[in-house]
């Protein structure tokens, strides 16, 4: 049985790499394997030129509130409209992006999506490095990027899956 921790020493701790916090509970994440990396730095590079046009900013591995007992940690927060205050999201930012390790489980990313969705944040890509394939989440639904590019709307941002996992 997992020892469960308070939200004060969980957020007073750090943890390399950063862990999440689900219902006092510090839950590890998969990281460290190359092709999720790579993609990691890609898409923040990718962001760099939609920092003026539409004051998006990239933050890698930043802590978001999803709950007052739920700490989520996004490969790729994107929040517009400048820096958040504070040391981590406590409002929903404008995407979170979850790239995908050979060991992570789809019922505990769907839990995952299910928290950012809770959280009101608008949108929710999921980029698997390995199958070469992304996915859009919307309060709308799930759409497979077919086409190999990754959207959002207002403001309208494209980046093609090519240009972050080749």
């Amino acid at each position: 049985m997992a020892t469960l921790v308070p939200v004060e020493e969980y957020v007073n701790t750090s943890y390399h790499p950063d862990r999440e916090y689900v219902a006092g509970v510090v839950v590890e994440r998969n990281v460290g394997e190359l092709p999720h990396s790579r993609a990691q730095r890609k898409l923040i590079r990718s962001f760099g030129r939609f920092e003026e046009s539409c004051r998006a900013f990239a933050f890698p591995e930043a802590r978001v509130q999803v709950k007052s007992d739920r700490f989520r940690v996004p490969d790729v927060t994107i929040s517009l409209g400048g820096e958040p205050e504070g040391r981590y999201f406590t409002t929903p930012p404008f995407l979170v992006i979850e790239i995908l390790s050979p060991d992570d489980r789809h019922a505990d990313l769907m839990e995952k999506i299910d928290d950012y969705r809770s959280f009101g944040i608008p949108w929710i890509w999921v980029i698997d490095p390995e199958s070469h394939r992304g996915e859009i989440y919307t309060a709308n639904g799930m759409k497979e990027a077919r086409d190999g590019v990754m959207r959002t709307v207002d403001p309208a941002i494209e980046i093609p899956l090519p240009e972050i996992l080749s």
